[in-house]
């Protein structure tokens, strides 16, 4: 556990230093900084409102990368994948009548998302398993056909007038936390944040606990032992492209239910593209993911409570610090880790 924290807090440290190094730049004091981040974010309750909403739908997107590392497989796909999940919330909460029980509605708008992002995940699940085509071309590009083909028909068949976004949902909406807590009023924070949870331990059941998890991990490890050892190698790269897909269109609930209500033009705003760096830096594991969701959108969230002192930029280029830093160390940290083993 210690071997696989270790690469994860040095990029930390990186991140932390050169942090330092950039707010000393603009003439400010790191430690003022950080202390206005914090209280910012977790310091309040409307700011950890917001911290939690954003990490809702990185968890997701993180934790449908994350299953298909493991199965050796690169899903960049994600944010067009969140974007068909949330439209497919919106289509079913559109066609459910209105007044129908929130017991009934809730779950089947959450289905529509799962489906409507394992549908876009078939696609490049399709060409991996029967063509061998390179998910990670494929998957890049689909979300560029994704999002134009949800753009179109929002604009020509859905749309409000002069908006583009969908008429509200006539069911399906998911309360915000502010119905319980009073403190988060103003948050976009919403009961989605739970299935983030759930989802995440389904995934950890799922990969560490089931056999289909076990042949998941074995072909990402090394596809032609796992081939020779009986192991269908296509079906488990179609079944992870499809349950990734699955994950991050179940992303599209945190925006689609629990805050507008509606289907909005360009809503995933990259959380798809981040959820790899969620992914990276949480280790491919779901429990890491969570917490790599929590850094991220403390990250994202703090920029803005610090720009008034610094630059809100600052913090985004020390996302992406913390991205590099992770991506450079963790095969140093290794090779430095598997020399200190080795007898004198």
């Amino acid at each position: 556990m210690k071997e696989k924290l270790l690469p994860t807090l040095i990029a930390l440290t990186i991140a932390a230093v050169i942090g330092d190094i950039l707010i000393l730049s603009f003439g400010q004091s790191p430690g003022a900084v950080y202390r206005l981040l914090l209280e910012g974010t977790w310091g309040n309750a409307y700011g950890f409102g917001q911290v939690l909403y954003k990490a809702t739908t990185l968890a997701f997107t993180g934790l449908a990368v994350s299953l298909g590392l493991r199965a050796g497989l690169f899903n960049i796909g994600a944010e067009g994948q969140l974007a068909f999940g949330g439209f497919s919330a919106a289509v079913v909460g559109l066609w459910l009548p209105s007044g129908t029980p929130a017991l009934l509605a809730v779950p089947l708008c959450i289905a529509g998302a799962a489906l409507g992002g394992a549908l876009v995940g078939s696609v490049p699940a399709s060409l991996k398993a029967r063509f061998g085509a390179s998910e990670v071309i494929v998957t890049i590009m689909l979300n560029f056909i994704v999002l134009a083909f949800l753009n179109w028909i929002v604009a020509t068949k859905l749309h409000v007038a002069e908006l583009l976004h969908t008429p509200d949902i006539h069911a399906g909406a998911v309360p915000r936390l502010a119905s319980v807590i009073p403190g988060f009023h103003g948050s976009a924070a919403n009961f989605i944040v739970l299935l983030a949870i759930a989802a995440a331990l389904f995934v950890g059941w799922y990969l560490f606990r089931t056999r289909e998890g076990y042949e998941l991990r074995a072909v990402g490890l090394q596809p032609a032992a796992a081939e020779y050892g009986g192991v269908r190698v296509g079906i488990i790269w179609f079944r992870a492209l499809v349950l990734s897909g699955a994950l991050a269109g179940l992303g599209g609930t945190n925006y689609v239910l629990g805050y507008k209500q509606y289907y909005e033009e360009g809503f995933a705003a990259g959380a798809g593209y981040l959820g790899i760096a969620v992914a990276l830096v949480g280790r491919n594991h779901p429990l890491g993911v969570l917490f790599a969701a929590l850094l991220f959108a403390t990250l994202s969230q703090g920029g803005l409570a610090v720009n008034a002192v610094v630059p809100k930029q600052m913090v985004e280029v020390l996302t992406a610090v913390v991205i590099i830093a992770v991506a450079a160390s963790v095969p140093e940290v290794q090779r430095l880790l598997r020399v200190s083993r080795k007898p004198a």
